[in-house]
């Protein structure tokens, strides 16, 4: 049990100090392209978008998470089960599933780019979010970024390692194929068919870790003196923002920071106490703390289990 503790902080080490490799040898760049082929709406008449979505999405998680699961396969078969080479390959494996340094890394070029100009800054988070940023402010763009990093503190981080936790390298995996899929596929326009599926069991598999994520960024938000404004925001705004998960880490995140975001017509959430480019640094400290957190939380249930089993 101590074995797959150890992965996940090789995991998390690999993806802080190597990062991710150029998009033309990424396996979610891969799966990208593969779901760019199927994920036509015109290829197919409209009787038939919602079942090929159902079908051709269980095939591209089943097929990348099985990719996954062979590499390991062959890695135990020709090093062992409990050897230090495996868990080296199985923890390079999870990094590729997570995102936490290209996270941080997209902001950063977000905030970069609006010191140099604003129409460098706007097509700079143009890259992170799917709303039209010609006509934001500097603190639209901000916001913009911020709000995708507090968003993927769920979906890139947490639910990632969620899943590895109770189905190893085959549960993230897969959980990192339908995470795609719906960034792909995944909204009201010509692709709402053909995207229903994966749009819903990303909402399923991101449901229990975003709670958890709120949960750990309560805890530390109360651990900075500012608890009661982190859990106001959670309880007046979390609903703004459409889906069930998002809001959540996105309305304690500002309220915790004292920030608000906004997304033109759409929603505003926390209470605009200071502006963002202020807080920029303590929305980032949160997000690394929370990740910390989980897998401390993660090596001690680890180890609780193994002890009273």
């Amino acid at each position: 049990m101590v074995l797959p503790a150890v992965t996940l902080c090789f995991s998390l080490i690999f993806d802080r100090f190597i990062g991710d490799p150029p998009n033309r040898y990424h396996p979610v760049a891969w799966v990208g392209r593969f779901i760019g082929w199927w994920g036509r709406p015109s290829l197919y008449s409209k009787k038939w978008q919602r079942s090929v979505g159902v079908v051709l999405s269980l095939c591209t998680a089943l097929l990348f998470a099985g990719i996954f699961l062979i590499i390991q396969s062959i890695i135990i078969t020709l090093f062992g089960n409990y050897t230090f080479i495996t868990v080296l390959v199985t923890a390079f494996l999870l990094s590729f599933c997570i995102g936490w340094r290209s996270l941080e890394e997209h902001v950063a070029r977000v905030r970069d780019g609006l010191k140099r100009s604003e129409t460098e800054g706007k097509a700079q988070v143009q890259m992170l979010v799917s709303r039209n940023t010609g006509d934001l402010s500097e603190e639209e763009v901000l916001s913009a970024a911020y709000e995708s990093m507090a968003e993927n503190l769920v979906d890139s981080i947490i639910s990632p390692l969620f899943f590895f936790g109770l189905f190893g390298i085959f549960g993230a995996a897969f959980f990192r194929a339908f995470n795609t899929m719906d960034a792909m596929l995944g909204y009201k326009d010509e692709r709402r068919l053909i995207g229903w599926f994966p749009a819903r069991m990303d909402d399923l598999l991101n449901y229990i870790p975003a709670r958890l994520t709120g949960v750990l960024l309560l805890f530390w938000f109360a651990t900075q003196g500012r608890f009661s404004q982190a859990w106001n925001a959670f309880c007046l705004d979390r609903k703004q923002r459409p889906g069930i998960n998002g809001g959540i880490p996105m309305a304690i995140i500002a309220g915790g920071t004292g920030v608000q975001f906004q997304k033109r017509g759409v929603y505003t959430i926390g209470p605009s106490e200071r502006t963002l480019a202020e807080a920029g640094e303590a929305i980032q400290t949160a997000v690394r703390a929370v990740t910390l957190l989980f897998a401390l939380l993660y090596t001690a249930l680890l180890l609780l289990f193994m002890v009273f089993l």
